[in-house]
């Protein structure tokens, strides 16, 4: 072999060399990319279909916090006794629906200043949620019940989006409830909070039902009525998060709001789920254990 081909077998070599290396580095970027989820999954928005299965899976499942991305659904509880239900995701709020007792377990939803100055009309018609999986009441299960059909996620709350008023009718986000207690002291509660969440920003809430198990059913379905309510809130306040919880009785009756209200522990301890996890522990511990209705601005009226 001349030197001329020996110079030119060793360019050939080194430049197979270099391909061989450029293809690998590229073939290792490429198996990173698929290995590794886009940023967007880390995504802080407010999409809970990013925290929840499903939405037709039937489950009584509980979560830790590594099951959430951090810094957001704090509204979304946990089952510490598991409880059937399918969770449902809406635009404005999720519901974990009960498909035996036909009202939901909790209704869940996070609730903002410029949500609660929305101009979206109220909606009228109650309709069947064509999420559910199996049966869903209708609105004839209510009538002459003797009951008011109930929101959990009031359609007040709602009035930032058409289609977020329209799901606030959807008989998974309804129970049976007592015409002056919906109407007057629970509704007390409703207009308080959107109040707070122009005071003190984003309010993150959970409420639902409190069923007992010899309980009286409504309609051709059996729709379950409740012994009871409750209401969690958790917000900021000055920087600093603060919580406090609410229990009402399914009768009529007209009390300051103060008196209705319990810390998140003992909410918990009388449902069976523990309410906003996402928080650190030394935080959820302090803030749940502590119910002070005066830092909410709600007071007993003396007589």
């Amino acid at each position: 072999m001349t030197k001329q081909n020996k110079r030119l077998f060793a360019v050939l070599c080194i430049v197979t060399i270099v391909c061989f290396g450029v293809a690998g580095i590229i073939k290792a970027t490429q198996t990173k990319a698929e290995a590794e989820p886009p940023e967007s999954f880390y995504d802080n928005s407010r999409n809970a279909s990013d925290f929840s299965e499903d939405a037709t899976s039937d489950d009584g499942e509980m979560f830790s916090n590594s099951d959430a991305t951090p810094d957001t659904l704090f509204e979304i509880p946990i089952f510490t006794h598991p409880r059937k239900g399918q969770r449902i995701t809406h635009v404005g709020y999720t519901v974990h629906f009960n498909s035996e007792w036909l009202i939901p377990n909790w209704v869940a939803y996070q609730l903002t200043c410029t949500e609660v100055n929305g101009v979206e009309e109220r909606d009228k018609n109650f309709r069947p949620d064509p999420d559910v999986s199996g049966i869903c009441p209708t609105t004839k299960d209510y009538t002459n019940s003797g009951y008011d059909r109930g929101h959990m996620a009031p359609a007040a709350d709602m009035k930032w989006s058409e289609q977020a008023m329209r799901e606030s009718f959807y008989l998974t986000n309804i129970c049976p409830q007592n015409n002056n207690l919906n109407r007057g002291d629970w509704k007390d509660l409703e207009e308080k909070v959107r109040e707070w969440a122009c005071e003190y920003g984003p309010v993150y809430i959970v409420c639902g039902p409190i069923v007992v198990p010899e309980h009286q059913t409504i309609g051709e379905a059996g729709v379950t009525v409740p012994k009871g309510f409750f209401k969690v809130l958790l917000c900021r306040k000055n920087g600093q998060w603060q919580s406090i919880g609410f229990v009402f009785d399914n009768i009529a009756g007209n009390r300051p709001l103060s008196t209705y209200a319990k810390s998140i522990d003992e909410v918990e301890e009388l449902t069976g789920m523990d309410f906003f996890f996402l928080l650190d522990d030394k935080t959820e511990n302090a803030i749940e254990a502590d119910c002070n209705p005066k830092a909410w601005g709600l007071y007993t009226i003396s007589n």
